[in-house]
């Protein structure tokens, strides 16, 4: 029997053995990983939130505006210039924290992992600091592997609207610029297999970004090197590991959507017949907070399990091609360097 001093037996893995191990992993160091990811999140959030507050009130007097117009006026210049501002300065603000709250994740995942497959403990100012110490390379493996993933479609559909573009400069007329736009989704349709193929071929980036400590060069380069020879597994095994995170999630928001519809349906009542957004947001605040919660409490659920399937995953290529488990077992037998 091979050693077992973690969540999984250090020898080559079956299915069994990596969704046992994720799910051991997540009943072990629960603390630790709910409560970065609460951490993250929820700090995501209220930056979010601080941001849609300084935003509303900055621009509560043209909404006001905006919502008295009748069908028939029309908005002024000087209404709509500071609202789009904001939506675009807080859009940009949620596209920041949204990466930096999935990176993080995608840290301190493999962080938690690194001593679970050990069978060590982890404090949670230990797995901050090693997380927070790699994002810089996290972000630079999920920033890269998604533009060479998404350049095959991208490309497919400028070379649709370019067509598009010319034909309707010669006024060919409408039926030729529908099949062109036909003809661009079919070309990303047909794209689309390689740009999933590139995903799968650079999805242990991240792992090896954290438990090797590699740049996100290096590190796309070391997961298409451990890919090599066993994409379909690692697709099957990745997609399997999503069906069961998206299903975990849907069933968690599924109470709160019901609470959220039916604390939004009294709120809305009371309103009159020209609310302003002061009166709708207050409204709906109760389904706001119920949609909020469902979606961090599922949103932890999916960003913890996939991404310890994929560090497991990488964990069982080295040992398969580098033979890592007695490593791996020395290591286990070595106190741990820090403890937090």
């Amino acid at each position: 029997m091979p050693p077992k001093p973690g969540v999984i037996p250090l020898a080559p893995l079956r299915l069994g053995d990596i969704f046992n191990g994720a799910f051991a992993t997540v009943g072990r160091y629960a603390k630790q990983l709910f409560a970065i990811g609460a951490a993250v999140y929820g700090g995501a959030l209220a930056v979010v939130a601080a941001t849609l507050a300084i935003a509303y009130s900055a621009t509560a007097g043209h909404l006001d505006r905006i919502f008295s117009l009748s069908a028939d006026d029309k908005v002024r210049t000087e209404d709509s210039a500071p609202v789009l501002i904001a939506l675009c300065s807080t859009a940009l603000v949620c596209l920041i924290m949204g990466v930096l709250s999935t990176a993080m994740m995608y840290a301190a995942v493999p962080a938690v992992l690194q001593e679970a497959v050990l069978g060590r403990p982890a404090t949670f100012s230990a797995v901050w600091r090693r997380a927070w110490s790699r994002v810089p390379a996290v972000i630079g493996t999920v920033f890269l592997t998604w533009a060479i993933a998404m350049v095959p479609i991208l490309l497919a559909w400028a070379g649709a609207v370019a067509l598009i573009i010319g034909v309707v400069s010669r006024d060919s007329g409408d039926g030729i610029s529908v099949t062109l736009i036909v003809i661009g989704i079919l070309g990303a349709l047909a794209t689309a297999p390689l740009a999933v193929w590139l995903w799968v071929k650079f999805s242990l980036a991240p792992s090896a970004a954290v438990f090797e400590n590699q740049g996100p060069i290096a590190a796309m380069r070391r997961s298409s090197l451990l890919v090599r020879g066993d994409w379909w597994r690692i697709f099957g095994i990745s997609l399997l590991a999503g069906a069961v995170a998206g299903a975990a999630s849907y069933v968690i928001q599924l109470p709160f959507s019901f609470i959220g519809m039916f604390s939004g349906s009294l709120g809305s009542a009371n309103l009159g017949d020209h609310p302003n957004p002061a009166s709708i947001i207050v409204a709906m605040s109760g389904y706001l907070v119920a949609m909020v919660i469902g979606q961090l409490i599922s949103q932890l659920i999916v960003a913890i399990f996939p991404p310890l399937v994929t560090g497991l995953l990488y964990v069982d290529r080295r040992i398969r091609t580098e033979n890592l488990g007695p490593v791996l077992a020395e290591a286990a037998a070595v106190p741990p360097q820090y403890t937090g």
